[in-house]
């Protein structure tokens, strides 16, 4: 195991680091921080996810990365939303194969050695109103819309003329009973939270249609 390595794992447990932690971790000039950097990434030592963000090898890592909390790192700030959200809580059947979270920021797409990971701007009062704290098995932590913000973010996204539950089950394939734990307090945060007609059209039909 390299220095470089070595320093990296005791700065950052998770493995991720971005350039300017890098800077401040080694105190070599520029020019030779840079040169070691280089080196550990042709190496395979440091995996280069986007410019100015690093992550340590797999076999330096010491548990799996998610990619759903490397999300927050690539651009930020954001939270994992629409169909990676719902999908992390089983509400829809099909497989994911990027990563999409919801960011007040321009919408980008960073294609890494990681995954695709995609972001979408959505306009709201509060980024994080109805986003949960969630960790997986590995004890990897990020942020994730609430199944409700996730489809109010969906719906805003993909310009959808919902007006309630029927769409939901048909288009996406939610089982019913799944949205039947939706609680009018959510949907009170929710609709209070996006100004977008769409939204509130279809936060207003599922509160008729779960007669909330």
């Amino acid at each position: 195991m390299n220095r470089l390595v070595q320093k990296i794992i005791e700065f950052s447990p998770s493995g991720v680091i971005s350039g300017q932690d890098l800077a401040t971790l080694l105190s070599e000039g520029d020019n030779k921080r840079q040169a070691l950097i280089k080196r550990a990434v042709a190496s395979g030592d440091l995996v280069r996810i986007r410019r100015g963000l690093y992550c340590l090898a797999p076999m330096y890592q010491k548990a799996h990365l998610s990619p759903y909390s490397l999300a927050q790192h690539v651009y930020g700030p954001s939270y994992i939303s629409l169909e990676s959200a719902l999908r992390w809580y089983n509400w829809i059947p099909e497989a994911v194969y990027s990563y999409t979270s919801v960011s007040l920021n321009n919408s980008k797409d960073f294609n890494t050695p990681v995954g695709l990971f995609s972001y979408r701007r959505v306009p709201q009062k509060m980024l994080y109103a109805g986003v949960r704290r969630q960790e997986d098995d590995n004890g990897c932590v990020f942020l994730v819309a609430s199944p409700l913000k996730a489809l109010a973010d969906y719906v805003y996204v993909h310009k959808c003329d919902w007006a309630g539950l029927e769409p939901v089950i048909e288009s996406l394939r939610v089982e019913t009973d799944e949205l039947e734990c939706l609680t009018s307090a959510e949907l009170d945060v929710i609709t209070g939270n996006y100004k977008s007609r769409r939204v509130q059209r279809f936060c207003k039909g599922l509160r008729k249609d779960l007669k909330l």
